[in-house]
């Protein structure tokens, strides 16, 4: 099982190609991110902000907001059981992230056509929003 997802997540039979990816997703292993749930065209999940993570301004260093978004991001967009990939992204950074702070996500897959998708995901601590990131994402073949 990969150390990313909690218990009990993305069981289903059609989810098996997300839960591989996020098993060799040494970067998102690296935060310490754990995705609470994985639906279709959809993803939750946490983490929280270390010591190491903070820049000299003392908040939440924002590559690490966006590796988690991002993750988020791959997991909603992979959910359909094609290879997707980030075609275009961007965040906006609305408000910090301190050291100790847990990070919610909720990636919803707003629109797909043909090959592509756009994927919204919110970043809040204590429900406060402090990012919004958008991702295209474009599936291609299986290698």
């Amino acid at each position: 099982m990969s150390p990313i997802l909690a218990p009990g997540v993305a069981t289903d039979p059609q989810l098996e190609h997300v839960r591989t990816m996020f098993e060799t997703d040494l970067a998102s292993q690296g935060i310490g991110m754990t995705i609470t749930h994985l639906g279709l065209g959809e993803a939750r999940g946490t983490f929280t902000i270390r010591p190491d993570m903070c820049n000299g301004h003392h908040t939440a260093q924002g590559g690490y907001l966006f590796i988690f978004a991002d993750s988020l991001f791959a997991g909603a967009c992979n959910s359909h059981g094609e290879v997707a990939v980030a075609a275009q992204v961007g965040i906006h950074y609305l408000a910090p992230a301190f050291e100790g702070d847990v990070v919610e996500g909720h990636a919803v897959e707003r629109r797909t056509w043909g090959r592509n998708g756009i994927t919204d995901v919110t970043l809040t601590v204590n429900g406060k929003v402090i990012a919004e990131f958008r991702g295209t994402s474009r599936t291609i073949p299986r290698r």
